[in-house]
């Protein structure tokens, strides 16, 4: 039997096709991007994970949005990609630079990950590579908020270290029913 094979639960898994899992920081689409990024943003707001959006928007609002992330200096994209296709992203929101008693910390916003790209560790990846960067630019602290919903994502925050310190009871407004919201910390 070849290396590339492993027996689980008396099946066969073919270990050679364990997805590659990649994240980084980009300025820029290459061909193909937008339309992935697009892709996978209209997925996870479908599956309840659209960082604000509770519907698809049409497709040139999507896009514009993605273009309009890279032309916002204070804004830093991270993407995670599932075999070189764009399957989730976050951003690092810079404080303004009028805000010199909190320009100290970051904000961690706008995370999301298409549901076909959950249970490969790309969640943790993409929030180490934000870390990565706001450290690396000399950030101490990063805040982040999610809707009390998003139990994935809630659970991924906690395991990587953020801590919760505030509860808003009326974050969000979906199907006319408020949903709370967890703001969370962290030290790097």
């Amino acid at each position: 039997m070849s290396d590339d094979f492993i027996i689980a639960d008396k099946e066969f898994i073919d270990t050679s096709r364990i997805p590659i899992v990649t994240v980084e920081t980009i300025d820029d689409f290459h061909a193909g991007d937008l339309s992935e990024m697009c892709d996978a943003t209209e997925e996870a707001i479908q599956a309840g994970g659209g960082f604000g959006w509770v519907a698809p928007p049409s497709r040139s609002v999507l896009e514009n949005y993605w273009r309009g992330v890279l032309l916002i200096p204070d804004r830093v994209l991270i993407v995670g990609k599932l075999d070189h296709v764009i399957a989730g992203s976050c951003q690092i929101l810079k404080p303004p630079q009028n805000n010199e008693a909190q320009a100290f910390s970051c904000q961690l916003t706008t995370f999301f990950l298409a549901p076909w790209a959950r249970g490969y560790g790309m969640a943790g990846q993409l929030v180490v590579e934000a870390e990565n960067y706001a450290k690396s630019n000399g950030f101490q602290t990063i805040n982040l908020d999610v809707r009390a919903t998003q139990d994935r994502a809630i659970h991924s925050f906690e395991t990587l270290g953020f801590t919760k310190i505030g509860i808003h009871p009326n974050y969000a407004l979906i199907d006319g029913e408020y949903v709370a919201g967890y703001y969370f910390t962290k030290q790097i």
